[in-house]
């Protein structure tokens, strides 16, 4: 006869191996959006303009895939960097990183590390999407279904339909940054053509209303232009500060999930 502790055991077994640990949530429960935009292998690379000044260098990247939590998950890095000449001025070394489900386009870990001029920022979560929980070095916080940080939120805007959209017209997102979640709203601008150092691109034209967490230390008013295709990269990101506008155009561009069909 098989004992009550074996047969315990034998059902941990099976629930390991199809998925039903981490709080009763399987696995393959996770939703599934299909990505067109953007692969392994991307990489794209952005001046960074301060008035008529190249102040600094910007560098979107997928190096790989890793494996996170059990699942599968681009590594995403974003990188700005001041360039020499300008250090003197205002030096930025600034750092994201965050892990994309493959699957299901939501984030798994997030990571911020902002220097700039004598101000230093340094943050990571871990997003336990079975649990709905955020798991920060100040604590554990609840979070919504599919929650995004700021980078993997960029990344998810880039796979959404616009083509039925009216000026004007909002996507709601959500955000989670410090100790809290926060509504991202993407609002459509309209449509238009834009020439950058890559080219010449038939752009759509969003604005991310960021409340916190932004792309830099000064939260503001973000413009983005996505090309208009399938691939939807960003050519242009304008984005206000205290003084003025950091304006990063696409310079250089490779391992593109297809055709850039929007160029000239």
């Amino acid at each position: 006869m098989i004992s009550r502790t074996k047969i315990f055991l034998m059902i941990l077994v099976l629930a390991v191996a199809y998925g039903f640990t981490d709080g009763g949530k399987k696995t393959n429960e996770f939703r599934k959006v299909e990505n067109k935009a953007f692969k392994e292998g991307e990489k794209l690379v952005f001046d960074v303009n301060y008035g008529f000044v190249t102040a600094g260098i910007a560098v979107m990247e997928i190096p790989k895939i890793k494996r996170i939590s059990g699942r599968e998950a681009y590594h995403v890095t974003f990188e700005v960097n001041s360039v020499p000449s300008f250090d003197w001025v205002y030096k930025v070394r600034d750092r994201y990183e965050t892990y994309i489900d493959v699957e299901g386009l939501f984030p798994w870990r997030f990571e911020q590390h902002i220097r700039e001029g004598s101000f230093s920022r340094d943050f990571a979560a871990f997003f336990d999407q079975r649990k709905g929980k955020a798991k920060t070095s100040e604590g554990e916080y609840e979070i919504p279904p599919y929650v995004n940080d700021i980078v993997s939120a960029f990344y998810y805007a880039r796979v959404l339909d616009y083509s039925e959209m009216k000026i004007g017209d909002k996507i709601r997102l959500q955000n989670f940054y410090k100790d809290k979640v926060y509504e991202l709203d993407v609002k459509f601008l309209g449509r238009e053509t834009i020439e950058v150092p890559a080219g010449k691109f038939d752009c759509i034209k969003v604005e991310p209303l960021v409340k916190e967490g932004g792309l830099f230390k000064h939260d503001g008013n973000i413009i983005v232009w996505l090309t208009d295709d399938e691939v939807k990269i960003p050519v242009r990101v304008k984005t206000k500060i205290v003084i003025g506008y950091v304006d990063a155009v696409l310079t250089q561009y490779e391992g593109l999930a297809g055709p850039l069909t929007a160029k000239h």
